[in-house]
């Protein structure tokens, strides 16, 4: 699966009561929706996630998955202190449609977070989830940073596709690329190089009622080179040595495996080799990261400014160092103060000041005084979406 581009972790937005308001999940997911950003994870720190009960986590989840259209990379947030609940949550997150699930690192029993225990915790859930499994560091909040060493090693898992990298150093994000460099797989993209998954794939049959040419199973999508995934579904396949007259780009061209293109319903796609795929985690050092090897980012200041996130992302993506320089200049200072220091009240709030449902954050976390909404409002002046 391809995993390249922003993706905002969404927040969870409450009733004043604290009760979850399903409502205003979905206007946000819609909304978000309409950004250039590659999907959307939910269930994250930034969604206060450890604040919801199993239900109310449940219901989230269903929720943006409904809201949220076909093209968008989702990604479930189901990390838990145990490898059996983090699987409940992984099949329930798999069962309603998410085409991936984001994993924190187990933290509370600090002492005993070993290589073997994490090692055991990855391999088991990877082993048993029925979607891909990307590792969550977050040392901010877990106080516990995963070591290069053994991501390197867990990236050898099949089904461990990346990590979410969220301590912002870009020495360390550039020894797991190296140390990951040998991996290669395969991902099913469009014509245009934006990722495909089995969501979008049922949502482009169920859009075509007239299926024609030479039917193939839409496990070769997967690039497993099975020839039967036990669905039933079939694609159209058809050879180009372009992309509907497009050439790619040198460096996707580079990494294009095959020339076939497969049709599904309206849907061309086609196979492109990727990596063990690094995503960052700090906006404020979105570049750097990028510089150093990251394919994309899932950012907490993302969810109050997709758009202003992107920019960095695809002024890089198109070799423009300096545009990219000035974009990241552009945010850094909110994106520390605002994310980084402030956090979900602070997140909250300048989503509301951008169109966003943002609202208040649950207890123990506080609503922001009038200095600090004041604060915000000038940080975000002219970081509008």
């Amino acid at each position: 699966m391809l995993l390249h581009g922003i993706f905002p972790p969404i927040t969870t937005p409450f009733y004043p009561d604290g009760r979850v308001y399903l409502k205003k999940l979905e206007h946000n997911v819609e909304r978000y929706s309409k950004t250039p950003v590659s999907g959307i994870a939910v269930l994250g720190s930034t969604g206060e996630a450890i604040m919801l009960s199993d239900d109310e986590r449940k219901n989230v989840l269903r929720t943006a998955r409904e809201a949220c259209v076909p093209h968008k990379v989702l990604i479930a947030g189901t990390g838990a202190e145990s490898a059996v609940e983090t699987l409940r949550l992984t099949e329930y997150a798999a069962e309603v449609g998410y085409d991936a699930a984001l994993v924190r690192t187990p933290h509370f029993y600090r002492p005993q977070m070993q290589p073997a225990n994490l090692l055991a915790f990855y391999r088991t859930v990877a082993d048993r989830s029925p979607i891909p499994v990307l590792i969550y560091s977050v040392p901010l909040f877990t106080k516990y940073d995963m070591p290069s060493e053994l991501v390197i090693e867990l990236a050898q898992h099949p089904n461990i596709i990346g990590i979410k990298e969220s301590g912002g150093d870009a020495v360390k994000i550039r020894q797991m690329v190296e140390g990951t460099r040998s991996i290669r797989r395969s991902a099913t993209v469009t014509e245009t190089f934006a990722a495909v998954t089995p969501r979008m794939v049922k949502a482009a049959q169920s859009e075509s009622s007239n299926v024609s040419g030479e039917l193939v199973p839409i496990g070769v999508l997967a690039g497993t080179g099975s020839s039967h995934t036990g669905t039933g579904s079939v694609v159209r396949t058809t050879t180009d040595h372009m992309t509907a007259g497009v050439p790619a780009r040198p460096a996707e061209r580079s990494f294009a495996s095959s020339s076939s293109v497969q049709i599904v319903g309206n849907l061309k796609t086609r196979q492109k080799e990727v990596g063990f795929q690094i995503l960052a985690g700090a906006a404020q050092r979105l570049l750097p990261s990028l510089e150093a090897g990251a394919v994309g980012a899932v950012l907490a200041f993302a969810s109050p400014a997709p758009t202003a996130c992107y920019e960095i992302y695809a002024a890089w993506k198109e070799g423009d160092a300096e545009l990219a320089r000035l974009k990241q200049d552009r945010i850094s200072a909110s994106a520390t103060r605002v994310g980084a220091e402030l956090g979900i009240p602070a997140l909250k709030y300048a989503a509301d000041l951008n169109g966003y449902y943002g609202g208040p954050p649950r207890l123990p976390l506080l609503p922001l005084t009038a200095d600090q909404k004041s604060e915000i409002e000038q940080l975000m002046a002219d970081i509008r979406n």
